[in-house]
């Protein structure tokens, strides 16, 4: 495939940042022609970049999944070990129901998720992985803890949130349990002796 000219490198990039904005506003049955209009270009300009909406839908959703673990990386470099898997955790929690409508309206129209997202979600389990390794280091996160089972607690947290929406003081104290059962403490299990509120 012929790589992109840098001004077509651009309307690509301009057209998936009005996308994504219009899909988390107006939710993911928003059409092409109302991104077209947002994006100030014609449906052709869409359709030379996206041939079908979920081809836009699915780049959007893999931009989100390369954003996300850029700001792992980031949150790494700025924050510390000691905090940073937690900052992250929190990220994730913030910007899942979006992420699940993009996923679930690309399931319903025949997409395989996993495969289309395969490589974003391939570097994602590398920052989870960095992350929860640092933590684990830091004395702040259980050491018994590997990254299937955060993966596993993490779309769990997921859902539990999307079932308590619109109770945010119970989705807040239901958070805080979540936080507390992946932190290390003196005499359990993957304990070190160190606590970090």
């Amino acid at each position: 495939m012929k790589p992109l000219r840098a001004d077509a490198r651009r309307n690509r990039a301009r057209l998936l940042e009005v996308a994504e904005a219009v899909f988390a506003e107006r939710g993911t049955g928003a059409s092409t022609e109302e991104i077209a209009r947002e994006a100030k270009v014609g449906i052709a300009t869409v359709f030379r970049h996206f041939p079908t909406k979920e081809a836009l839908l699915e780049a959007v959703l893999v931009r989100r999944l390369q954003r996300l673990a850029e700001e792992g990386q980031r949150l790494m470099a700025e924050l510390g070990p000691a905090y940073a898997l937690f900052a992250f955790f929190d990220l994730v929690l913030d910007q899942s129901p979006v992420k699940n409508a993009f996923a679930a309206a690309l399931a319903d129209a025949g997409v395989d998720v996993r495969a289309a997202t395969s490589e974003a979600g391939r570097a994602l389990r590398e920052v989870l992985a960095a992350l929860l390794d640092g933590a684990q280091q830091a004395g702040v996160v259980r050491r018994d803890l590997e990254v299937p089972e955060l993966t596993a607690i993490l779309v769990g947290t997921c859902r539990m949130l999307e079932h308590l929406d619109g109770h945010p003081e119970a989705a807040k104290r239901a958070r805080a349990v979540v936080r507390d059962g992946l932190r290390a403490r003196a005499g359990s299990p993957g304990g070190q002796g160190r606590f970090h509120s």
